[in-house]
C-alpha cells in the first residue's frame, strides 16, 4: 500500500538514492519489514506518488565539493525505494541546516501520520523539550497538539524499561501504560504489568484492579477537601494558570486551603519557580484569599 504523505511545496528533483543519508534526528527506530515490503511492491508497480524531503548538505573536498542529502521526511519511501533498486528518487529540498528544524519537521511529518508509537512519541518530545530548550507547550504548539497530550505521552518515559518496551511492542496499551503510572508501589506494578502480560486484562479491569489497591482507609476525623467551585476562586485559578503557564488547583479543607501546582519535567518546574519569581518582583498576580 502507497504510503499516504503530507502535502509538500517546491521544485522536485530526481535525486540519486545513494547519495541520500538518514536523518540523524529522525524520533523513528523501528520499520517493519512487512510494510516495508508492501510499499515497495506498490513503488514497483505505480512508482513514488509523493516526493520525498531532504536537505542539502555540501562538503568540500580536494577534488571539488561533494554533494549529500539528509532526508528531513519520507524514510520509509527511501528505504522502499532501495528494495526496488531504484537508482534515482523525487525529492523536495529545503534549506534546511539546524539539529533543531530537522528533528522538528521529522517529528511533525511522523506524528501527523500517527506512525510513532507511544514511546517513540514520548522520545521525540522530550528530545525538542530538553535538547532545544522548548517547554512542553512550545513543542505542542509546534506539533499541533495540547500541552496535556504532550506532558502525558512524556511521563510514560517514567515508566521500568521493560514496560516500554511492551508499549512500543502493542504487548499493552498506553493507556494501560497511563495507569501503571499511577502505581507508586514497584513491586506491585511490576506484578500488575506481568498480569497484563499474562491475561487479556482491559483498561477498565486495571483500573478496577489499582483502585482496590490503593483504597485509602476511611478515618472519620479526616476533614474532607472540597474542590473550589466558587466564581471568584475559579477565575483566581485560572489566572494563576495563565500567568504560571502549568495546570493548578485550588482546594479547601475548613478554613484553611492549598495551591496544588502540576510540572511534568525538571525544565517545566524549572520554568514555574523562574515565572514565580518574576511574579514576586513584579507583584503582577493578584492576591489569593480563601
Amino acid at each position: 500500500m502507497q504510503e499516504h504523505d503530507l502535502p509538500v511545496q517546491g521544485p522536485v528533483f530526481l535525486i540519486e538514492v545513494d547519495k541520500i543519508l538518514p536523518n540523524p534526528q529522525q524520533p523513528r527506530r523501528d520499520f517493519d519489514e512487512n510494510a516495508l515490503k508492501e510499499l515497495a511492491a506498490s513503488i514497483r508497480e505505480f512508482g513514488i506518488l509523493q516526493p520525498i524531503v531532504v536537505t542539502k548538505l555540501e562538503e568540500i573536498k580536494e577534488a571539488g565539493t561533494d554533494v549529500k542529502y539528509i532526508l528531513v521526511a519520507g524514510e520509509r519511501r527511501w528505504r522502499a525505494a532501495q528494495m526496488v533498486g531504484m537508482e534515482r528518487i523525487p525529492a523536495v529540498i529545503r534549506s534546511v541546516n539546524l539539529a533543531k528544524d530537522r528533528l522538528e519537521l521529522a517529528i511533525i511529518e511522523n506524528v501527523q501520520r500517527e506512525n510513532l508509537n507511544a514511546i517513540e512519541a514520548a522520545r521525540a518530545y522530550a528530545r525538542l523539550a530538553d535538547e532545544f530548550g522548548l517547554t512542553q507547550r512550545e513543542v505542542a504548539a509546534r506539533l499541533g497538539k495540547s500541552r496535556e497530550v504532550i506532558a502525558n505521552t512524556i511521563r510514560l518515559l517514567s515508566l521500568p524499561t521493560a514496560i516500554q518496551d511492551a508499549i512500543a511492542k502493542s504487548q499493552i496499551s498506553e493507556s494501560q501504560g497511563r495507569l501503571l503510572l499511577t502505581v507508586p508501589d514497584l513491586a506491585q506494578q511490576q506484578a500488575l504489568f506481568e498480569d497484563l502480560l499474562r491475561s487479556t486484562m482491559s483498561v477498565r479491569e486495571l483500573r478496577s484492579r489499582i483502585q482496590s489497591i490503593q483504597k485509602p482507609a476511611q478515618s472519620p476525623s479526616a476533614i474532607p477537601v472540597i474542590s473550589v467551585v466558587d466564581s471568584e476562586t475559579l477565575s483566581l485559578q485560572r489566572e494563576l494558570e495563565g500567568a504560571l503557564g502549568a495546570p493548578v488547583k485550588v482546594e479547601h479543607a475548613g478554613e484553611t486551603g492549598k495551591l496544588i501546582i502540576t510540572f511534568y519535567s525538571p525544565e517545566e518546574l524549572k520554568g514555574i519557580v523562574d515565572r514565580l519569581k518574576g511574579t514576586t518582583q513584579t507583584d503582577s498576580l493578584p492576591p489569593l484569599s480563601l
